[in-house]
C-alpha cells in the first residue's frame, strides 16, 4: 500500500524520503532512481544531528532556531546517554548552548554562512564545565568509542534526488532510536531550508516510539509538517 502511495506520489511531482529498517524498499528504489543511503558504523553516509536549517523564508529566527535545535538535541541525548537529573539536563541545555557559540552560532548569526559543530566540540565543552564528569564519560562511547562512527562526523548526505531512503538495517539495535531521530531531525532541517511538496515515510515507526522524546519528536513534526508541504507517513 504505502509503496504504491510513494509511486503515485512521485509520478504528481512530490519528493518522497523513506526511513526504511529492514531494506524494504532497496528495489523500488533502484527501480525509479532514487538515492538509497545505507546508515551504520562502517558505512561513508554521515549526518550531523547539530546541523541547522537555513532560514529560508522561515519565520523564526536565528535565536529561535538555535533554541529548536537545543531542544531536539538534548531528546537525542536522552536516547544516547538514559535518563538525565535535573542538575544534568541543566548542564547538557549550557553545554549545547556553548557548543554552538564556540562555532560562531549566536542569535544574531547569519544560518546561511555557518559551519556546524560536531559531538565532539560538545564533549571538549563538557570536560571543562564543573559537575559535567559523568555526562561527559558517557558521551566517549559516541565520539571516541564503538560508535564513534555514527553521529560525530561532518554531513556528506545527498538530498538532491526525487527518492531517497535511509536504511538503518545493518546497525545493531541499540543504535537504531538515535539513528532513525537524527535521520528524521535532518530531513526536518532540510524540509525547513526549502518549501517544495515532499512525503516522508516512516517505517517500522515504533522504534521512535518507544522512547518518549523521539515520540515527542514525532509528534510536533507531524503537527508542524502541513505548514511545510510536507506529508508523513508512519507504518
Amino acid at each position: 500500500l504505502v509503496k504504491l502511495e510513494v509511486l503515485r506520489s512521485l509520478m504528481v511531482g512530490a519528493d518522497v524520503i523513506i526511513i526504511d529498517p529492514e531494506s524494504e524498499y532497496k528495489h523500488m528504489c533502484d527501480a525509479v532512481g532514487g538515492t538509497y543511503i545505507n546508515v551504520s558504523l562502517s558505512s561513508e553516509a554521515k549526518i550531523n544531528p547539530f546541523d541547522l536549517p537555513r532560514p529560508v523564508g522561515e519565520q523564526m529566527g536565528a535565536g529561535d532556531i538555535i533554541r529548536s535545535a537545543v531542544i531536539t538535541l538534548k531528546g537525542l541525548l536522552k536516547i544516547m546517554l538514559g535518563v538525565l537529573t535535573p542538575a544534568e539536563d541543566s548542564i547538557v541545555d549550557r553545554a549545547l548552548l556553548e557548543t554552538y557559540a564556540k562555532k560562531d552560532i549566536t542569535p544574531d548569526a547569519d544560518l546561511t554562512t555557518i559551519s556546524a559543530p560536531m559531538m565532539q566540540d560538545l564533549q571538549q565543552i563538557l570536560e571543562g564545565m564543573e559537575g559535567a564528569d559523568n555526562i561527559s564519560l558517557r558521551l566517549q562511547k559516541y565520539t571516541e568509542g564503538t560508535f564513534a562512527g555514527l553521529i560525530n562526523s561532518p554531513p556528506n548526505v545527498d538530498m538532491r534526488n526525487q527518492l531517497v531512503v535511509f536504511s538503518v538495517r545493518d546497525l545493531e539495535d541499540e543504535l537504531r532510536p538515535v539513528a532513525m531521530y537524527t535521520i528524521v531531525n535532518y530531513i526536518w532541517n532540510v524540509v525547513r531550508s526549502e518549501s517544495k511538496k515532499r512525503i516522508l515515510v516512516i517505517d517500522e515507526a515504533w522504534w521512535l516510539m518507544q522512547n518518549e522524546d523521539s515520540a515527542k519528536f514525532i509528534y510536533a513534526l507531524v503537527k508542524r509538517c502541513r505548514k511545510y508541504y510536507l506529508g508523513v507517513t508512519t507504518i
